[in-house]
């Protein structure tokens, strides 16, 4: 099982760059990447909210559930 984070998809939809968003959020690109690649154990509602706010999205949109089988 595994979590898949399609935030990079969403932004390019909406042309929002990396700087942009980690700006308007309050986090570092260097957060923001890790973030956009998977790489983070887990992620605040708090900043959930506000990238979903940004981006005019829902939280289903940036994260999705795989199964492994």
């Amino acid at each position: 099982m595994e979590i898949v984070v399609n935030l990079d998809v969403v932004m390019a939809m909406r042309k929002v760059s990396s700087k942009e968003l980690a700006k308007a959020i309050g986090i570092t690109e260097a957060n923001l990447s890790l973030l956009k690649r998977g790489k983070v154990k887990g992620v605040r509602f708090e900043t959930l909210a506000q990238i979903c706010q940004y981006l005019e999205c829902q939280p289903g949109d940036i994260l999705a559930f795989k199964d492994s089988e």
